[in-house]
């Protein structure tokens, strides 16, 4: 049976990495779902293969059309920035594996329109003190640092993965990353186990 593999966690847990790698890993051979964002382009990042990038005109003709699947905005220091999912007819369950990076909300979501077997958890943690030194060391690497949205992020996502958020998604198991070897070991084990 086919399964989408949803990456999530707290901003700056590695998630990125861990998806990279499990993207790229010849045995696991999973698909990419590419989100969809009205949040600008950082620096280095390339449309259609980080976020499909898209203004807010775009996501209202995209919900118009119903083909929206789950969608979060956040009120952020410049403005609302939407993250969603679109059914544009490359998500395909019949014979490929997908991997996916999302939140507790987006998992929620998935399981309802695709179906509670379909869609499958990875919780990535890490140690909050790791989690700031790393999104601040991002943040130095922009052209323009935005340290209020850094820190937006950081206070958000301790309601959004808050313990009752993830007993509400009925998210298992959870997988450290304080060794990113140790983590994607798991992770890939599981995989495999469940595929």
């Amino acid at each position: 049976m086919a399964r989408i593999f949803i990456v999530m966690g707290k901003s700056a847990t590695g998630k990125d990495t861990v998806y990279n790698h499990l993207l790229n890993d010849p045995q696991l051979k999973l698909e990419k779902i590419v989100l969809y964002t009205t949040r600008p382009k950082r620096k280095n990042e390339v449309d259609g293969e980080e976020y499909n990038f898209v203004d807010d005109t775009m996501l209202k003709k995209l919900l118009a059309d119903d083909k929206v699947i789950e969608c979060r905005t956040y009120e952020t220091v410049y403005g609302p920035w939407s993250y969603f999912t679109v059914d544009d007819g490359n998500i395909n369950l019949e014979s490929k594996n997908y991997i996916m990076i999302g939140t507790v909300e987006a998992y929620i979501d998935l399981k309802k329109y695709f179906g509670e077997s379909k869609a499958y958890p990875l919780y990535i943690e890490v140690d909050d003190g790791i989690r700031l030194s790393r999104a601040l060391g991002r943040e130095l690497n922009q052209e323009t640092p935005k340290y209020s949205e850094m820190c937006r992020r950081y206070l958000a996502d301790e309601i959004d993965f808050s313990d009752k958020q993830i007993e509400i998604a009925d998210i298992k198991k959870r997988y450290s990353n304080n060794c990113l070897e140790q983590c994607l070991l798991e992770i890939k084990n599981d995989i495999k186990n469940i595929m």
